[in-house]
């Protein structure tokens, strides 16, 4: 499955549509540090690999922009555990 996830800097959020319900991260930003703070994905569209899609676009925009990321969601520090690649990036 492919989804598309579009970038919302007004609201601090990385959004997604799936199936006419919305999943997101939320993130706050602390200077250089960008914080991934909530991870929401509804019952009704989980199990799809949509919150992992959306923690990885939070971190390759971090990448991108040279921030490092304080995954203070439990669900993105479980994420960046599992794939070391991001190691790099948490503060």
């Amino acid at each position: 499955m492919t989804i598309t996830i579009h970038h919302v800097p007004e609201t601090r959020r990385f959004t997604t549509m799936v199936d006419g319900h919305e999943g997101y991260i939320e993130y706050s930003r602390h200077g250089d540090v960008l914080s991934i703070d909530h991870t929401i994905v509804p019952s009704a569209i989980g199990g799809r690999g949509i919150a992992g899609e959306l923690v990885k676009a939070g971190l390759d925009y971090a990448r991108a922009e040279g921030m490092k990321v304080h995954p203070a969601c439990s669900y993105a520090d479980a994420w960046m555990r599992r794939h070391p690649e991001y190691d790099a990036l948490r503060v």
